[in-house]
């Protein structure tokens, strides 16, 4: 928002400092200033890139999932008949929404004052003494960041406002406008590029969580990947080096095993602090299911529950025997001794700190999704039977406990014979493997099956209550790939609006 854009910005400080002691997590808001009084120290700009940190946790807290994973066909909403204040969410998942939609503008908005905050440190570093590592990892880190804001804005909306200095004046504020979708990806990889030269492979155990060079070529690969650029993104996913998967699936997601060997990229939570603490098993709780899938007596549910709910076509896209189900998802719970069919997602549902707070992160690049981009590539220029990308394939299948897929095999389940049989079945395991990690709607859109996938989708969802569904849910056309500019936007900022 322009408002956003004014002479201040929006620093996080620390409680206690920069101590050592203390890891880069630990350190909640506690003020805004002045940019004119601020930037004068290294500890400032150190300051200022945890601040950038900040508006991770603020847009995974519901942004993230809402738009790349309940608007798929992993996930949907339970039905609350009796409240019907949160209709803009389920909007959302009808491909009902419009751009006086509220959770648009604050995805917008939030996601803006993210890239503002990696613009102040951009626009205040080379002024500050301090050393060429710590200046190099500063600016590694918010490029690396601000590259990830605007890909999950290019993938949205299109074609954006490129923001990209520091705003010290109001008639700094507004934009020169939507900037092509061709222009923010070149500024993107061009982002990445320099951060992956920047930043360290790893830290020590106080920094741990903050982005490496593994994240910046692990984020530039799917930016080729994306841009069906196989070349360059293979080149840059072999790049990610010094991870491993975990042995067991369940084992990731275990809040002591936070930023583990096969963690590359994600959003840090604090359970014992409520400003920094996670709160998605309770969102994603059925609505009514009382104490009985949370455990906690001290947090009552509401209309904020019953959301980003497992969708009957991914609880059947699970094989026979696939350890990943019984981790990621639960068809339904017992209250009262009676079993109520209502699936909810327990991959975050790790136990509670406090009342209300859960000490789980948010899980954005993982080892696992690497090894099967790589296949993709892999297979994308060329297929071999046999080969590393049905290596890749099914060392991720094993660790599920699954049997290994190859061409011509006797199972026809297990048999894949041609290209476009791999790529099925990189579709298939990406599914399940990444569920509720904010992927499927990505995916679905750069392979071109979004259309077709979600019209299918949803037919199968009206149909189950067509009372529920207002009229034109799940008509999805081309033109509803991209989200509507926020009306805000259009506005103020006198941006285009794209095509409904």
């Amino acid at each position: 928002m322009i408002n956003q854009y004014k002479y201040t910005i929006l620093v996080v400080l620390c409680l206690l400092g920069t101590s050592c002691k203390k890891s880069f997590l630990e350190q909640p808001p506690e003020a805004s200033l002045t940019g004119a009084n601020y930037w004068n120290t290294e500890s400032d700009i150190k300051q200022g890139v945890n601040g950038a940190y900040r508006s991770l946790r603020d847009l995974g807290l519901f942004s993230y999932w809402v738009f790349a994973e309940m608007r798929a066909d992993n996930t949907t909403f339970q039905y609350n008949a009796p409240q019907r204040g949160q209709e803009n969410r389920e909007f959302v998942d009808q491909f009902l929404v419009i751009s006086t939609n509220t959770l648009i503008q604050d995805f917008w908005g939030q996601t803006y004052t993210g890239i503002a905050r990696c613009n102040d440190v951009l626009g205040n570093e080379s002024r500050i003494t301090m050393s060429d590592q710590s200046r190099n990892q500063a600016v590694g880190e918010v490029k690396l960041l601000r590259a990830f804001h605007y890909f999950n804005l290019v993938r949205q909306f299109g074609g954006v406002p490129l923001r990209l200095t520091t705003v010290s004046a109001p008639e700094q504020a507004g934009s020169q406008g939507r900037a092509t979708a061709e222009a923010v990806y070149q500024q993107i990889i061009s982002d990445l590029s320099d951060a992956a030269t920047k930043l360290p492979a790893s830290y020590g155990a106080a920094d741990k969580g903050r982005v490496t060079s593994g994240t910046a070529n692990a984020l530039l690969g799917e930016v080729y990947l994306t841009r069906k650029d196989y070349a360059s993104a293979l080149t840059a996913l072999r790049k990610v080096t010094g991870y491993s998967l975990m042995s067991t699936y369940a084992s990731i997601f275990v809040p002591a095993n936070k930023n583990n060997a096969e963690s590359i990229f994600e959003i840090q939570y604090l359970g014992s602090d409520p400003g920094l603490s996670s709160n998605f098993m309770y969102q994603f709780a059925p609505f009514d299911s009382g104490t009985s899938v949370t455990n906690d007596p001290g947090f009552n549910l509401s209309f904020n529950a019953g959301w980003n709910t497992p969708s009957t076509d991914l609880i059947a896209a699970y094989e026979t025997g696939d350890q990943r189900k019984i981790s990621s998802l639960s068809e339904g719970y017992t209250l009262n001794g009676v079993f109520r069919p209502v699936p909810y997602i327990t991959k975050y549902n790790q136990g509670f700190v406090q009342a209300g707070q859960t000490n789980v992160n948010f899980p954005i690049i993982r080892y696992a999704d690497v090894m099967l981009e790589i296949a993709e590539c892999l297979n994308e220029q060329g297929f071999a039977a046999g080969g590393e990308a049905f290596s890749l394939l099914n060392a991720v299948r094993a660790r599920a406990g699954l049997a290994p897929k190859t061409a011509g095999n006797a199972n026809p389940a297990l048999d894949v014979s041609g290209q476009q049989a791999f790529r099925n079945a990189i579709a298939q395991e990406r599914k399940v493997e990444l569920a509720f990690e904010n992927h499927r709607w990505y995916d679905l859109v750069r392979t071109g099956a979004a259309v077709e996938v979600m019209n299918a989708h949803g037919a199968r969802e009206v149909a189950k209550a067509p009372a529920q569904f207002p009229a034109g849910s799940y008509v999805v056309t081309a033109n509803k790939l991209l989200l509507p500019i926020p009306e805000r936007e259009i506005t103020l900022d006198k941006l285009t609006q794209n095509p409904l």
